[in-house]
């Protein structure tokens, strides 16, 4: 895979986030529905999700100016082009709710923090990198760099998941579940992948 056009495709998939914004409207399971409050489930996962993807989508672009290896610069592009995308359409839906996109509140206020993994020192939320963590990535290369991505976002996949589960067990949106249900399943699909690919180095996963 070339990755010249790595940043116009990410953008490209923000656009396309307008026609799912638009799916969300027209959804039948929420035709009628209020817009949920802001201290929603539903306001929430969508404020801190959107956080929590926008670092996924830094390490990525660091890892991808750090390693030449394909494997993980299509691993990367994925998860950049994924990421942006959806973190589009849950900005986008704050909007049409009319509802800040930050908030007073703590960070994962909205949910149970039972069973999540522990926030680092230094880290917003649970399986985010701090930011020492993230400075650490960007001095890296090669593998060293490689392992070092995998590895953060393993961690990172294990605090999106348990997030995205909260949401499916308690936000009331149709599409918003749906969308988080999606999440689940990608994410843990990838760290598989990560797990595989941090074998081929002779490491192992981070949680």
């Amino acid at each position: 895979m070339k990755f010249a056009g790595w940043i116009s495709g990410v953008a490209a998939a923000v656009v396309v986030a307008a026609g799912a914004i638009t799916y969300a409207v027209a959804d039948g399971d929420d035709s009628g529905m209020k817009p949920p409050a802001a201290d929603s489930a539903d306001a929430g996962f969508a404020r801190d999700m959107a956080v929590h993807h926008q670092q996924a989508v830094e390490m990525s672009y660091i890892v991808r100016d750090r390693t030449k290896n394909e494997e993980v610069r299509r691993l990367a592009y994925d998860i950049a082009q994924t990421q942006a995308n959806q973190r589009g359409m849950m900005l986008g839906w704050l909007d049409l709710w009319e509802l800040p996109k930050v908030s007073a509140e703590e960070p994962m206020a909205w949910m149970d923090m039972s069973g999540m993994p522990s926030a680092g020192d230094g880290s917003l939320m649970p399986g985010m990198a701090t930011t020492a963590q993230m400075e650490s990535l960007g001095k890296l290369n090669g593998e060293a760099a490689e392992i070092r991505y995998l590895q953060l976002m393993y961690a990172h996949h294990m605090g999106g998941v348990h997030m995205a589960k909260g949401c499916v067990e308690r936000c009331k949106v149709g599409v918003e579940r749906r969308l988080a249900q999606g999440m689940v399943q990608a994410q843990e699909s990838e760290m598989q992948l990560i797990t595989d690919l941090l074998k081929k180095r002779g490491a192992k996963p981070e949680a």
